[in-house]
């Protein structure tokens, strides 16, 4: 073959390659221009039918080129609500999402099946709730239950790729107490997705992942690599670890076992292991503030790590699995270059084993915790415990440390320590506090000449010195005793000293003696951390001498309590409270069993508070375990804002309960109710210028409150509201931080009717025809019912009743009256006389029930009783006497509303309103208030008879029931 017929060959190979790519490139950009009305309308389709969520997003591309060389759907800017009732929030965000097309099912079927997704720049919020709702369940896989349109192919799904990019995933589960933060997670999974079981390959990487559970941070910004391989079964919904290696930090770890999903929880049996690793590489996983430490610190030894989590969890059944780990670490050594010995021949052996998560049978298995810092620093700790409440504990602790070698061997660059530090503890037997056991002890730790000094702060603690001797001889309370002889300290220039001898804690004998001055705002910066705000001053002379029956048994005489606590500029927050209390000024007075308050002022947030009293068995209080804390009290204010108590206010007290935490979380945009302390009995004789609740102002307010067992009384308490004085006993008590139940009772004489409807929001809304009444009434009425979390009355939990008396009114066209007046041609009724009338009324869910009363219409005398609801609805009987004295008359029925009464002249027809339905437990209306049916007169005959059968059969099983007897 020529040279010619070679360049010929080779042209033409080029030529047809050339026109091959061309066609290809042509079809790349014709197949998107053909189809985007197709995709835009299937994409819409799929959302329609698969997804219970709210879908958005900006605008839809077809494209070879995002992720060559598949066909992709783009969507940008997608915005998917949640399920459930979390229609209102945002689970996921996503700058763009992607789906990979079969292009042979696009252009010869005309049908989507996507077999690849890819999501970019994202933001996921998963989220369940304390009842166990997650907002997750946005995929419908059932078929609708309407007819199937033929018409609509719809997409189909066949996975084979999956790719995350750039994702925040939030993960917080109340139900499980738990939270995972992770920022910068990339994730790669193939395999057949689509298939019943298929095996998944995953790669993942996260930047920072935080880890806590039940608030408590396990893992914060660890970096994580994942190489998995995870069996699905999506029949049953298992997921089984074949192959699945992690790196958190430098830390290797193994997991084998299986998850399944199960309706109400999750079926777990998974290992972990991290094996023949180095103590630095498990050290790599401490908190971020410790890394510089580590990295600087030479560091040797091996570990090992094991884990596992075995059984089923499920809050509904309350089956929770049990939980095992052991981490061994041995031959440790640790030195810093500028340490004079290293720290040597580090042994730690520790078991963990939780059943059940169960921390009552909770099992802390301390083999071996060992460490040598020359010859004549060695510690060497055994112990071991077995539950909770009652705790089996066998513990020997024994070292002698200097403290300045411990902190130049560990390298420690915040922390500056000082001080020989002796210990010799041996313990054995059960610690149980409600039956008042407690192990054989002896021992002691002894602390000479101890320093303590951080980069926080420029003065060292100083001269700190403790000697504290613990015995037991028999195991019970009776034999225990505690001396603290000295603890004495330097800070600043002050002396700070403590001694106390405790014996017998059955009947503890106590004998204390405390004095000294410590700035604790100053103090505080030596421990400084992030986001708190301590300061103040406390003074204290302090001498306690007695026995603990002493008090309980009235024997006061023999008590020698005695001195003075003197606390100013106090921050002191409490976890139910949003904000902090700011002591001004306190002066306490211990005399034998009273703690008197002799100074208190005090500030929480506007609300400021002075009062004078006393405490009654303080010490008593604060040795049992769940005490309860007695007192007496005069309290002043000048104002109390009731709104900034309320559990989920936004405030600055960062230490709340997970309940409170919880709750706020759930309902963001709710207040909360205030929330009763329950180991309180305390009494108040209260006097304050201004209580403000949500707006409403009462003035001038005097009376007793209480506080008991976690509810709030008022006793003949008054104040001035809208220009009346009102009387009022009440009690409230909160259920949980986002309900509350209460009861009043209340009186009020003069009291301007139009004045009330204008500021107060509970008598528009529960007397709308009040707008139409210009005068004075008076008020004796009972009401029961719930707050909601907005601590706004639930109007369909209200029970009660009462009189109000309409003293000198003037009832000026009332839409109802003035319906019947022109139905009955008599204008009169445009203005009735109704000075002096009683009206007597109850309430039940939602439904005001007026008992009948008579007025004068010019010399006519109408008799009004029936139904309202809080909503509205009419369903009222109206007589209209005739003259002379009304003995002769006829009847009226309004129906309708108040704004569009109905009117039935000689009509003793109405129409029923059937009463709201209220769930107590859970503080939900289950079905509103609603006009009945209408019903024939035959009906009604129909329904009377069945009513008088069912009584009568009741009344014959009654007399069966006695015969029985």
């Amino acid at each position: 073959m020529t040279a010619g017929n070679i360049t010929t060959i080779l042209l033409k190979i080029l030529k047809w390659l050339g026109i091959t790519i061309a066609s290809i490139l042509f079809l790349m950009f014709i197949i998107p221009i053909l189809f985007p009305g197709t995709i835009e309308k299937q994409v819409k389709i799929f959302a329609n039918k698969h997804l219970a969520g709210e879908l958005d997003y900006k605008k839809t591309h077809l494209t070879f080129f995002r992720h060559f060389p598949s066909l992709t759907v783009s969507v940008d800017d997608i915005l998917l609500k949640g399920s459930k009732p979390f229609e209102q929030d945002t689970l996921l965000a996503a700058k763009e999402l992607s789906v990979g097309i079969n292009l042979k099912n696009l252009i010869f079927d005309q049908e989507i099946k996507i077999d690849e997704i890819y999501v970019n720049d994202a933001t996921a919020n998963v989220f369940v709730n304390s009842k166990g709702q997650a907002n997750y369940n946005v995929y419908v896989s059932k078929p609708s239950e309407k007819p199937k349109d033929t018409t609509e192919a719809g997409a189909s799904i066949k996975l084979d790729l999956i790719k995350l990019k750039n994702w925040n995933i939030k993960y917080n589960d109340h139900a499980a107490n738990v939270l995972v933060n992770a920022k910068g997670l990339n994730y790669t999974g193939k395999g057949g997705l689509s298939e019943d079981i298929f095996d998944l390959e995953t790669d993942l990487d996260i930047d920072k992942v935080d880890f806590a559970l039940n608030r408590i941070w396990y893992a914060q910004q660890k970096t994580l690599h994942a190489d998995l391989i995870t069996r699905i079964n999506t029949n049953a919904l298992t997921f089984v670890l074949r192959k699945n290696e992690l790196r958190i930090n430098e830390l290797p770890l193994k997991f084998t076992g299986f998850v399944s999903i199960l309706k109400d929880g999750y079926n777990l049996n998974i290992n972990a292991a991290s094996e023949k690793t180095t103590i630095k590489d498990m050290l790599s996983i401490l908190p971020p503030q410790y890394l510089s430490w580590v990295k600087d610190t030479k560091i040797e030894g091996n570990s090992d790590l094991f884990f596992s989590l075995k059984g089923r969890f499920s809050e509904p059944k309350n089956q929770k699995p049990d939980l095992k780990a052991s981490l061994k670490v041995g031959n440790g050594f640790v030195s810093n270059s500028n340490a004079p010995v290293p720290m040597n021949n580090l042994n730690l052996d520790l078991n963990v084993d939780l059943p059940s998560l169960d921390t009552n049978k909770l099992l802390l298995d301390l083999r071996n915790l060992s460490f040598d810092l020359g010859k004549n620093n060695k510690f060497r700790a055994v112990v071991r415990t077995q539950g909770m409440d009652e705790m089996k504990i066998n513990a020997n602790i024994k070292g002698g440390i200097d403290l300045a070698t411990l902190d130049s061997a560990l390298g420690l660059k915040d922390i500056e320590l000082k001080g020989l530090m002796n210990t010799d503890i041996q313990s054995n037997g059960i610690f149980n506090l409600d039956k008042k056991l407690f192990p054989k002890t002896k021992g002691y730790l002894n602390l000479k000449n101890g320093w303590l000094k951080t980069k926080y702060y420029p003065n060292a603690i100083q001269n700190i010195n403790i000697l504290a001797n613990i015995y037991n001889t028999d195991g019970t309370f009776k034999s225990l005793g505690v001396k603290l002889d000295p603890f004495k300290f330097d800070f600043e220039g002050n002396p700070v000293f403590v001694n106390a001898d405790l014996q017998n804690f059955e009947d503890l004998l106590y004998k204390v003696r405390a004095k000294g001055v410590l700035n604790i705002g100053r103090i505080y910066q030596v421990f400084k951390k992030e986001g708190f705000d301590v300061s103040g001053l406390i003074m204290a002379d302090l001498s306690l001498n007695g026995r603990q029956s002493y008090a309980t048994t009235g024997q006061y005489s023999k008590l020698d309590n005695k001195g003075n606590l003197i606390l100013k500029n106090i921050k002191a927050t409490t976890e139910y409270l949003p904000k902090s209390f700011f002591i001004k000024e306190g002066n306490f007075e211990f005399e034998n069993e009273k703690m008197w308050f002799r100074k208190f002022f005090a500030n929480y947030g506007k609300s400021d508070f002075a009062l004078n009293g006393y405490l009654l068995n303080t010490i008593n209080y604060f040795i049992e375990r769940k005490g309860t804390l007695h007192g007496k009290f005069h309290l002043k204010s000048n104002y109390i804002l009731i709104d900034e108590f309320m559990a989920l206010k936004d405030g600055d007290n960062k230490d709340k309960s997970l309940a409170v935490e919880y709750a706020k979380e759930e309902n963001p945009k709710s207040s909360g109710v205030v929330i009763v302390p329950t180991n309180l009995d305390v009494s108040l004789e209260a006097n304050a210028k201004k209580v403000e609740f949500k707006g409403l102002g009462l003035n001038n307010l005097v009376g007793l409150a209480s506080v008991n067992k976690g509810e709030v009384y008022l006793k003949n308490t008054t104040f001035d509201i809208v220009g009346s004085r009102m009387g009022i006993d009440a009690r409230y008590q909160n259920e949980s931080p986002i309900t509350a139940n209460y009861d009043v009772a209340l009186k009020v004489d003069n009291f301007d009717v139009q004045r009330a409807y204008k500021e107060i929001d509970m008598v528009r809304e529960m007397a709308t025809a009040a707008k139409d009444v210009k005068g004075i009434v008076s008020l004796d009425y009972k009401l029961k019912g719930d707050f909601d979390a907005n601590m706004k009355p639930i109007y369909p939990s209200l029970e009660g009743g009462g009189n109000v008396n309409l003293k000198d009114v003037e009832v000026k066209n009332l839409k109802m009256l003035s319906a019947v007046g022109n139905d009955i041609g008599s204008e009169a009724f445009n203005n009735p006389d109704m000075k002096g009338v009683d009206i007597n009324t109850t309430i039940n869910n939602n439904l005001i029930h007026v008992e009948p009363f008579t007025f004068k219409v010019s010399v006519l005398r109408p008799s009004i009783s029936g139904t309202t609801s809080f909503n509205g609805l009419l369903d009222f009987r109206i007589r209209v006497g005739l003259p002379p004295g009304g003995w002769i008359g006829f009847p009226v029925v309004v129906t309708g509303t108040h704004e569009k009464p109905k009117i039935k002249i000689f009509s003793k027809t109405g129409q029923g309103i059937v009463e709201a339905l209220y769930n107590t437990k859970s503080n939900k209306v289950i079905r509103e208030e609603k006009r009945a049916e209408k019903k024939s007169r035959a009906q009604q005959r129909k329904d009377k008879r069945a009513q008088e059968k069912k009584a009568e059969n009741a009344e014959k099983q009654i007399v069966k029931d006695l015969k029985k007897k």
